[in-house]
């Protein structure tokens, strides 16, 4: 059994992903292992992709995109319902 709970934050240094990194500090607990990381990094970027993150803030945990984070993003099928694609 692991000692410490992983928790990686992807952030893009918006001001929404800075509150999202306050939350986190706030609420880890002293088992928490809190990484920032950093999307502007191409390494970061590609493993934001192997998680399936759509969008940032993000957050991981033990390895696995936490259920807040999950599913979002731009849809086509959403966009093409907002008239994108469609002319005037």
């Amino acid at each position: 059994m692991n000692a410490t709970r992983k928790i990686e934050v992807f952030s893009a240094g918006c001001v929404l992903c800075e509150d999202t990194i306050t939350l986190i500090n706030q609420i880890a607990c002293p088992s928490c292992e809190v990484e920032i990381l950093d999307m502007h990094k191409p390494e970061v970027s590609k493993k934001a992709r192997r998680y399936g993150i759509r969008s940032v803030p993000a957050v991981a945990v033990d390895g696995k995109l936490a259920d807040c984070c999950a599913g979002r993003g731009p849809d086509e099928t959403q966009l093409r319902a907002a008239g994108i694609g469609t002319p005037l």
